[in-house]
């Protein structure tokens, strides 16, 4: 009998024990912000990748060539330290871009030359004014402090994406969407493209790069 309750004694102690291990886990869970930022800029590397292919492929002006390959490129690399966070987190990913992004890409598909040129442009516009917004509001508003550095690496990226494409839509006469700026969590005031406040999901359609005021996670379609 004494052996049984000296076993029971250890029982006990090794529950007590892992209580605050899993209290920690627990507690270790990211928020909505952070696990829909990361779907978010996935679905957004995954469309920016295959994007960057077409216009490699398909593109008639060299820029739009050279800015394709540089998109895959550096969005590659971004997208290998968003899979590697989100496994961290325990966030799962998605495995295709949203159905927004999917049919940007199948009418860019069926596009030629000096069209595919201007629809390419029109679409990445877009699509950069919302993932730099949708990246600043996980810069101001996440809790997951390895998702917010994510987010800071990204963004200068983002921008000079964006900068990139103001200069080539002027070059090809473009439209380009007036740029505003919005308060940084620093404090200072930065350039923000697309003239509204509202943080979309990156990558969304062209026709739409503007919205509301409110500001809502970024979320997948």
């Amino acid at each position: 009998m004494l052996g049984i309750k000296r076993l029971g004694l250890l029982a006990a102690l090794v529950l007590v024990g892992l209580a605050p291990a899993a209290a920690v886990q627990a507690a270790a869970q990211p928020s909505t912000q952070d696990s829909q930022y990361l779907q978010a800029v996935h679905q957004s590397n995954l469309f920016e990748i295959r994007a960057g292919e077409l216009a490699r492929e398909q593109g008639q002006n060299q820029e739009v060539k050279r800015l394709g390959e540089m998109f895959k490129t550096d969005h590659t690399q971004l997208d290998q330290s968003v899979q590697q966070t989100a496994s961290q987190l325990g966030v799962q990913l998605p495995n295709e871009p949203t159905a927004d992004q999917r049919q940007i890409l199948d009418r860019l598909e069926n596009a030629r030359g000096e069209e595919f040129d201007r629809q390419w442009v029109t679409a990445q516009l877009a699509a950069h004014i919302q993932a730099i917004q949708a990246t600043q509001t996980e810069i101001s508003q996440g809790q997951e402090q390895s998702v917010i550095q994510l987010a800071q690496t990204a963004l200068p990226v983002l921008q000079a994406h964006y900068d990139e494409l103001v200069n080539l839509a002027r070059q090809l006469g473009i439209p380009v969407p007036e740029a505003t700026a919005t308060p940084s969590p620093t404090g200072t005031t930065t350039p923000a493209p697309g003239g509204t406040t509202e943080s979309p999901t990156p990558g969304g359609t062209p026709e739409s790069p503007g919205g509301t005021t409110e500001t809502p996670a970024p979320g997948t379609s």
